[in-house]
Formats: C-alpha cells, sequence, structure tokens
C-alpha cells in the first residue's frame, strides 16, 4: 500500500500513526500534521443511494430496486433503515412502473389517453427514464 501525500503540505514524508475510528491515522513528518482518509472499500456512489430512496419511497419493492439499479436488496433495506426513510400508508392506490428511453417516453406523453388517471412521476434511471404511475385497485 502507498501512503497518501499530506493533504497540508503535500509532502510524500508520511508515516502511519494509529488507528481513529477504524481509520488509518497517518501523521506528517515534514509539518506534523496529522490526517486520516477514507476507507478503501467498495462504496457506492450518493446517486443510486438517492435513487434506491427515491424509488423505495414511490413503493417500488426491495428485489425490483435491485434489478433496476443493480444494488443489493439488502443494501436498500440498510439504507431504508439508516435513513429511518418511511413509506406513506396507501389503500386505494399501487404503483405500476416502466423503463422507456428518451424516444418512448415521448410517445406516451404524445399519446393522451396515457396522461389519464391517478398520478404518475418520472425520474431519470442512468440513460433512460422510468415512469411511475399510480392505479386505483380494481374493486
Amino acid at each position: 500500500m502507498s501512503l497518501p501525500n499530506c493533504p497540508q503540505c503535500d509532502s510524500i514524508n508520511i508515516s502511519r500513526n494509529g488507528i481513529i475510528k477504524e481509520r488509518q491515522r497517518f501523521k506528517c513528518k515534514d509539518c506534523g500534521y496529522n490526517f486520516t482518509v477514507e476507507k478503501m472499500g467498495k462504496s457506492i456512489e450518493s446517486y443510486y443511494v438517492i435513487k434506491a430512496l427515491q424509488l423505495y419511497i414511490e413503493g417500488v419493492s426491495y428485489r425490483e430496486i435491485e434489478r433496476l439499479l443493480g444494488v443489493s436488496h439488502v443494501s436498500v433495506m440498510n439504507w431504508v433503515k439508516k435513513y429511518q426513510v418511511k413509506i406513506p400508508k396507501q389503500t386505494l392506490y399501487h404503483p405500476t412502473y416502466k423503463v422507456m428511453n428518451h424516444k418512448e417516453l415521448t410517445e406516451f406523453y404524445a399519446n393522451r389517453d396515457n396522461l389519464k388517471g391517478a398520478g404518475m412521476v418520472v425520474t431519470e434511471l442512468g440513460d433512460k427514464f422510468m415512469l411511475i404511475k399510480w392505479e386505483r385497485f380494481k374493486k
């Protein structure tokens, strides 16, 4: 493992200086500055965390979020627990969704019959778009 440069003076004259909160601590031998660096593990971009939580709030299941975003459903459950996200109680409507490219989304909106109903949200999903539409439960 190569040691990082000092963030204070950019020196490469660095030594390890213990562990703080499960992170390696370093000390610059030139300026005496102590610092830690981000843990070098697998991390997921905040984009995916935010998108997963948004989809969860919209009523998409953990497994569906896993299939759509390519992140573990267990990770999504952990994020929901960590950020204390609650789904609004809903008994009259259920969400359905479609993943479309730009052309398909434009064609969808061109047909006015598609715009009738309970309500919908469009969210960006990488290079595609997800349309979430709430439909009334059939009696």
